[in-house]
């Protein structure tokens, strides 16, 4: 079949291709919902052909696996950096805020992309939503440490709940745009539940 389009293509090494593609699909989930991307359009953006795309991801749902796992990981570097930004002796709420205020920052770069997982009826690949779970985990296991927190009991409960109540409170906050205006209000909510669930701030 002949091609539909006429863009020049460009050789790369396997490396430089991937990343191409990386790049493009990045673009492409971060302004659109999973169902309404294209593997075609992704190629096409990558200066490439469907069919070498689909040597390097077998499907989309590999390729949005591969872009979320990059997310997580960006994810979690930034909060380690804000973490790492902060007076040595900081406060426990202080070092929350921080985490929270890396998250949101995240969030606001990539509103469609991160609301899509977590909109009722995603058709997000469960490798994906498997991958976002282990991520949530991980950032209660953290919360636990810094905090002090027990693994059972209230603490437990309080720090599950307050993962909960960020997700729905970050979902309002997409919903409204992100508006920067509403960035310390919702700062402020998030931390107050934490604190009223937990009783008082450990650590």
């Amino acid at each position: 079949m002949p091609r539909a389009d006429r863009r020049p293509r460009v050789r790369l090494d396997p490396s430089a291709r991937r990343e191409a593609f990386l790049a493009a699909a990045r673009t492409a989930f971060a302004g659109q919902p999973y169902e309404a991307v294209a593997m075609a359009a992704v190629a096409r953006d990558a200066g490439a052909s469907e069919a070498l795309l689909y040597r390097y991801f077998p499907s989309k749902a590999a390729l949005y696996t591969a872009v979320a796992q990059e997310a997580v990981a960006a994810l979690q570097a930034r909060e380690a950096a804000a973490q790492d930004g902060l007076p040595r002796h900081s406060s426990a709420r202080d070092r929350v805020r921080a985490a929270l205020l890396a998250y949101l920052d995240h969030i606001a770069g990539h509103p469609v992309g991160w609301e899509s997982l977590l909109r009722p009826g995603s058709a997000a690949p469960a490798a994906a939503v498997r991958l976002r779970r282990q991520a949530l985990e991980a950032h209660v296991e953290r919360l636990r440490t810094l905090l002090g927190a027990a693994r059972d009991g209230r603490d437990d409960f309080a720090l599950w709940g307050y993962a909960g109540f960020l997700d729905g409170a970050c979902l309002r906050w997409v919903e409204q745009g992100a508006d920067p205006d509403l960035r310390w209000p919702l700062v402020d909510a998030a931390l107050g539940a934490l604190e009223g669930a937990l009783g008082d701030w450990r650590g």
